[in-house]
């Protein structure tokens, strides 16, 4: 079974070792020009998701939400846009902060709070719905894969 079609079961991690082993995963199985829909309540593990995705792009650098900054970039092999969308009110901050642009390749871009800018998420983009079944029990199910 490859990671997608466990995806679609939902698969549950239990520590943030295998969040990150998770998220490594996708990283290796994504196509260069992917956007992730990260999706789900405040404490899922969406940013520990991306420190994963991170790790599989030998990114280096320490890897925290930009819930005030909007956005982080990290290089490595692979460039990383990860956005937080939670404090934006209106899909139309998108293009007023020219945040537009972070919404097409080359990039892999992991979206935090995609449904404050759903409108503005491209065509293809893999949505993932984070969740905590228990204490440290969480699962992450692919919702939609164009």
């Amino acid at each position: 079974m490859n990671i997608w079609q466990e995806l679609e079961q939902g698969v549950l991690a239990t520590s943030t070792a295998a969040m990150h082993a998770l998220a490594r995963r996708v990283g290796e199985a994504l196509p260069p020009d992917a956007t992730l829909a990260l999706s789900g309540d405040l404490g899922v593990g969406k940013t520990t998701f991306v420190q994963g995705l991170a790790e599989a792009f030998g990114i280096r650098e320490r890897v925290t939400s930009p819930t005030f900054t909007l956005y982080n970039l990290h290089r490595g092999h692979r460039m990383l846009v990860h956005l937080d969308a939670y404090r934006l009110d209106s899909p139309d901050q998108v293009e007023d902060l020219l945040l537009e642009d972070f919404l097409v390749t080359p990039y892999c871009l992991a979206v935090e709070w995609p449904e404050r800018i759903a409108g503005w998420l491209p065509s293809g983009t893999i949505t993932l719905k984070l969740s905590i079944e228990g204490p440290g029990r969480h699962r992450v199910r692919l919702e939609r894969r164009d």
